[in-house]
């Protein structure tokens, strides 16, 4: 008799989900409580897959062997709850696909801030370098459907603390953990220590052949490496700007404007100043990834050539344009208070912030300082914008209290002068006027484009 797996949530991690497990001949039954894309549903349906939408058909959930669920979806929604009780093991994407990925490696980025620019970087070398290489994960395809369409000898994935909490037996070649600060406490009970210890889950099952790149710089991080240090068995690869380190295993450490990475006797040099990403936490992400590649056993020339070559992620301190000496930066997927202290940081003009949305809990309290110096206006744009108009009232000398993108747009741009740059780093997550952060940054692009530089 097959074995049953349920999927929940149609979106890029489930469907892909399902169509591995529906070619590895299991009885597969996709369920999604809200709407299942169109690109997503053509998928399914050319693979045979059962699945459905708007509903959660209990009887035919609780009577599978095995339960995939999406990260979106927390361990409190009332079907997830009832799964736990009937005692049938829930994992995640990542957790299954690794099952079947054969020989292939896997390069695995976390943190909470950077690991998309480290992840596309760190893709952006291996493919460069000629290796069959998928993207994965929180970006690029699902790893599942990669594992059950082609044939790739490394896997490169962003993981999201959300992913690694379904992640049991799982383990990263390259384990990737850029930081940890305080995000997504909502899904954590509020606590900072669980939040981190699903992050340090990076470095669960790792062997001694296996390597764990980490910043030396990271507090928390530290911290939460004394507390697992005996159990680490991993080759240890430490980055840092800030902190003298020095590991046999091989490290990576800025000395001026230029950083070196080594890791056992091969080694790269980077001057950061003919790199195309800006900003000190650019330097952070390149050191990390030149560590990666290199532990992949990629050529340093290669590597210096790629980190050269790369430019920014999209939604992360993108350009957008520049009119009248006004530049116009996205920052969208900026969704928490320290991803916007390295935006503010990088700033070198007087800026116009736009932030608001859905808090997550924020305290503000480390980019108070950069505002005070650096921020001439800050519009908040959101439904709710109390917390921020009085976190920001004496710090920085205006605030716009809007509340629909076009007003705080307009009102951004009333603002700007020649000299100045204006910054979209919302600190918050979207979902107040947005579907998600792509959308909120893409509105921003456009309007830029056809208020601003078409004008």
């Amino acid at each position: 008799m097959k074995r049953k797996i349920a999927v929940l949530g149609g979106g890029i991690s489930g469907y892909g989900s399902a169509i591995l497990a529906k070619k590895k001949g299991f009885d597969t039954f996709l369920s999604d409580m809200g709407k299942i894309a169109p690109k997503f549903r053509d998928r399914l349906d050319e693979w045979g897959v059962e699945y459905e939408e708007g509903q959660h058909t209990e009887e035919r959930i609780l009577d599978a062997n095995e339960v995939i669920k999406s990260p979106g979806i927390p361990d409190t929604a009332p079907i997830v709850l009832k799964i736990r009780e009937r005692g049938i093991p829930v994992i995640s994407e990542i957790e299954f696909a690794a099952r079947y990925k054969g020989v292939a490696k896997t390069i695995c980025i976390t943190g909470s801030n950077g690991k998309t620019t480290t992840t596309s970087l760190i893709y952006k070398i291996m493919r460069d370098a000629g290796r069959k290489v998928s993207l994965g994960g929180n970006i690029g395809e699902s790893f599942a459907y990669s594992v059950a369409t082609e044939k790739h000898f490394w896997h490169v994935l962003e993981l999201s603390s959300f992913q690694l909490d379904g992640c049991f037996k799982f383990k990263a070649d390259i384990g990737v953990l850029m930081n940890i600060t305080p995000d997504h406490l909502d899904r954590y009970d509020y606590k900072l220590e669980n939040y981190a210890r699903s992050k340090m889950r990076i470095a669960e099952n790792q062997t001694s052949a296996d390597a764990f790149i980490y910043s030396a710089d990271d507090d928390i991080t530290q911290q939460m490496l004394a507390e697992v240090d005996d159990k680490l068995r991993a080759r240890q690869l430490p980055f840092a700007i800030n902190t003298a380190i020095a590991s046999g295993d091989g490290d990576a450490i800025l000395e001026g404007h230029t950083f070196t990475a080594t890791v056992g006797s091969k080694s790269v040099t980077i001057d950061t100043r003919k790199m195309q990403i800006e900003g000190m936490h650019n330097v952070y992400n390149a050191m990390a990834a030149a560590l990666a590649t290199l532990a992949a056993g990629i050529d340093p020339k290669n590597i210096k050539r790629s980190i050269y070559d790369f430019s920014p992620v999209e939604h992360r301190l993108e350009p957008a344009g520049t009119k009248d000496d006004i530049q116009w930066v996205n920052d969208s997927k900026a969704t928490n208070v320290d991803s916007v202290w390295y935006a503010l940081e990088s700033m070198k003009r007087p800026t116009v912030w736009i932030a608001g949305g859905t808090d997550k809990g924020n305290d503000y309290t480390p980019v108070k300082e950069f505002a005070r110096k650096k921020v001439k206006a800050l519009v908040c744009m959101g439904v709710d914008n109390a917390k921020l108009v009085r976190e920001f009232t004496g710090i920085v000398p205006i605030i716009h209290d809007c509340h629909t993108f076009e007003e705080a747009m307009v009102a951004a741009r009333n603002e700007a002068t020649a000299g100045d740059t204006v910054l979209l780093s919302p600190a918050c997550a979207s979902f107040d006027l947005f579907r998600n952060y792509e959308e909120r940054g893409r509105m921003f692009k456009a309007w830029v484009k056809d208020n601003v530089l078409q004008k």
